[in-house]
Formats: structure tokens, C-alpha cells, sequence
């Protein structure tokens, strides 16, 4: 599986350099998302902007990283839906369940409200 992790200190940026996300790379990401995790890593941007095509189990590591994050207290964000990929996540229903947003940058501005919405919930 070819992609690139840019490790922030609030977050990690997955972006898949591959044009399918199916049975082939759907277990290695699985697997790269709980090394993350467990590695302490709650809040993970996926960036599928080069993912061109998806199937059923690449919507299940989308899933795990949901649960896993969430989990933790975290937030998972995919950005850079193609329009396949899109149209799937939306036949699921799981447009309703994820947090999709189109660019990085609204991504990232996620993650930090995120985490300061947090930080306010512990101080009350």
C-alpha cells in the first residue's frame, strides 16, 4: 500500500496514494489505523482524494477508524471524496454516521474544534 502520514501533535494526515481502496489494501490500512491508534493517536484525517474506486471493505476500515477514534475521544475526518466513492458512502448511509469534509484544511479546522470543544467539556 502506498501512501504518506504527516504526524501533527493533535492529529495524523493519511493520504492513500492508490486509486482502489478494496481487498488488496483494505487490511494493511485497517491495520496502519489500529498501529495509530494504539500508539495514542485519537484524532486521523484520511485524505482519499486519489482513491478512485472503493468496495465494501474499504468502507469497513473507514469504519474502524470511526470506532476507533471515537473511542478514544477523538474524531475521524475523510476529505477528498472522489465522486464514486461519495455516491457509495451515501447509498450506505454513512454520509450520516462520518464526517466528511471537502478540502485538508476544514479537516484540520475539525480536528482543533474538536479538541477545543473538549478541553471546554473538562473544565465544566
Amino acid at each position: 500500500m502506498k501512501f504518506s502520514v504527516d504526524k501533527q501533535e493533535k492529529y495524523a494526515l493519511i493520504k492513500l496514494d492508490e486509486e482502489k481502496l478494496d481487498t488488496y489494501i483494505s487490511p494493511l490500512l485497517k491495520s496502519e489505523l489500529v498501529t495509530y491508534n494504539a500508539e495514542g493517536i485519537k484524532n486521523i484525517i484520511l485524505d482519499l482524494s486519489n482513491i478512485k474506486y472503493t468496495d465494501s471493505s474499504g468502507l469497513s476500515a473507514i469504519l474502524v477508524a470511526n470506532r476507533l477514534c471515537s473511542g478514544d475521544d477523538g474524531i475521524f475526518v475523510l476529505t477528498g471524496l472522489t465522486e464514486h466513492v461519495n455516491k457509495l458512502i451515501k447509498l450506505s448511509q454513512l454520509d450520516t454516521v462520518l464526517n466528511i469534509l471537502p478540502s485538508v484544511q476544514e479537516a484540520i479546522d475539525s480536528v482543533f474544534m474538536h479538541e477545543l470543544e473538549k478541553g471546554l467539556e473538562s473544565e465544566e
